[in-house]
């Protein structure tokens, strides 16, 4: 499914942390369609709904429902900050070809 390295794990649990009304729901990964490339990815902390792949992390779920699921198979995801600020990052072994923001691609 996917993978978070130990500096978007560090990053989701802040988050979390911050905000009591995300106890009790999961980090979702998700493709949509549009972006500059055909499919734009997101990320957004929801219940499980019927058809979801769940990854436990330390500390919380991942989810990824069956559409997303082939898209991001195999991808890992990172968090990275530098001067102009921070950001997550997906490596995706499926994408043919991305944008150079990052946030999309095409399969």
């Amino acid at each position: 499914m996917v993978t978070l390295t130990e500096n978007a794990t560090k990053k989701v649990k802040e988050i979390f942390a911050g905000d009591p009304g995300l106890t009790g729901k999961s980090l979702r990964v998700l493709v949509e369609k549009g972006g500059c490339s055909s499919y734009q990815y997101g990320f957004s902390f929801d219940e499980k709904k019927d058809g979801d792949a769940e990854v436990d992390q330390v500390g919380f779920k991942v989810l990824v429902d069956s559409e997303t699921a082939g898209l991001v198979a195999g991808s890992v995801i990172d968090y990275k900050e530098d001067f102009s600020g921070g950001g997550f990052a997906i490596a995706n072994p499926n994408a043919k070809s991305s944008c150079g923001c990052g946030k999309s691609f095409n399969a």
